[in-house]
């Protein structure tokens, strides 16, 4: 049976890796750039050392090798030079293009959908989370089974098309995938159902969950309001399992749930694995959406949030913004010179900031920092009026 190993990332803290990324006209060079530095800290929190960032302008990415001729064989001499054994693709590449792409380099080449996956399963600590990221790991794994096989040939002979050792031993490995896939969902199940009895068991207490893009402060803000000691560092994924906690302000209790994070092109299988993780958002009352306000595209991260929250049908619920990290935050004056000079953007004093989404949110919004305790009474007080206010209805 093949090893799930192979096709994640290695646990070597002193591996690097080449990343790769496209410019298209639905991703200019300034996205580019940016998502190539998200892809630079996933991999950084794998524990891997990214080294050069390869980039190439097309329109769409090639079907067979997802970047160009030219441009791999450029890889290829930069990483035979460095003498790097991984290449990281920022988009989940096809089975095909895996193939392809790893005959034309000959090193170990991971895309960012399997870069994620490894994350999870290096930071999954409870039989559940584990259970999880298996599932997600095993439906990622399917369709790229070939990738081992490759090097045996296919027999034939006398016109009749035979069975070769490959073949047969990637038909062994399928059926030996698909019924690890059943098993682990029957795990899930079972799970599930005692989740789902745990939630029914917390009565009429007004449930509030916290959501957002990763790394934006969720668990620093659970530790502070709950008083808790939910793990919380500077890094993508802190916290994978759900935490829940009975919290009590002004007299007015309430549960918190401190869920997982999302993340731009989060891959489908760990959205449909973590589902009773996300469960807890779906039956919330009320979600608090935290955004790191200090992120150069926290407006594209509040997108993703929010195509996120819609995907797993929870849109809908009422939604309280916390801006944090205002302390890591530079505020000037507009100069409408510099505009009119389409100067580098700078950012709008933060009373302009908070006036601008308090528009645009239609929602209770506060700006906090929860590192520096700035703002937390206001957030204390915000919190239970809307707890008051859901209780009352």
């Amino acid at each position: 049976m093949i090893e799930k190993k192979k096709y994640f990332a290695t646990d070597n803290p002193t591996e690097r890796a080449v990343l790769v990324g496209i410019i298209t006209p639905q991703q200019d060079e300034r996205q580019s750039a940016e998502y190539l530095e998200e892809l630079a800290f996933l991999a950084e929190t794998a524990g891997i050392a990214p080294d050069k960032r390869f980039t190439q302008r097309l329109p769409y990415a090639h079907p067979k090798t997802y970047i160009g001729s030219g441009k791999l064989q450029e890889i290829a001499g930069h990483i035979a030079e460095r003498e790097i054994k991984t290449v990281i693709f920022d988009d989940e590449l096809t089975p095909s293009q895996l193939r392809n792409i790893e005959r034309a380099l000959e090193c170990s080449v991971l895309d960012r959908t399997a870069l994620i996956l490894t994350i999870f399963a290096q930071r999954a600590k409870t039989a559940y989370a584990k259970t999880q990221v298996e599932l997600a790991q095993y439906q990622y794994l399917l369709p790229r089974l070939t990738r081992l096989w490759t090097h045996l040939e296919r027999q034939r002979g006398g016109g009749v098309t035979m069975r070769g050792p490959g073949e047969t031993q990637i038909e062994t490995d399928r059926r030996i995938v698909l019924t690890k896939i059943a098993q682990l969902k029957e795990q899930l199940k079972k799970i599930d159902r005692q989740m789902a009895a745990q939630r029914s068991n917390r009565g009429q207490t007004v449930r509030l969950a916290l959501v957002g893009y990763t790394n934006v402060g969720k668990s620093t803000i659970m530790n502070l309001l709950a008083k808790s000691d939910v793990f919380a560092e500077n890094k993508l994924f802190a916290t994978l399992d759900t935490t829940v906690r009975k919290v009590v302000i002004n007299a007015v209790p309430f549960l918190l749930s401190d869920t997982v994070g999302f993340i731009r092109k989060l891959p489908h299988q760990l959205v449909e694995s973590f589902k009773s993780t996300l469960d807890e958002v779906r039956e919330a009352d009320v979600l608090v959406h935290v955004v790191d306000i200090s992120h150069p595209n926290f407006e594209e991260q509040i997108n993703v949030v929010k195509q996120t929250l819609h995907e797993i049908d929870a849109a809908d619920k009422p939604t309280y913004m916390i801006f944090n990290k205002i302390d890591a935050c530079t505020w000037s004056e507009l100069d409408p010179y510099d505009v009119l000079l389409d100067a580098a953007p700078v950012r709008p004093l933060l009373a302009d900031l908070k006036k601008t989404w308090m528009d645009k949110a239609h929602a209770p919004s506060v700006f906090i920092s929860a590192k520096e305790r700035i703002n937390i009474d206001s957030l204390r007080e915000d919190i239970c009026r809307m707890v008051q206010l859901t209780t009352n209805n």
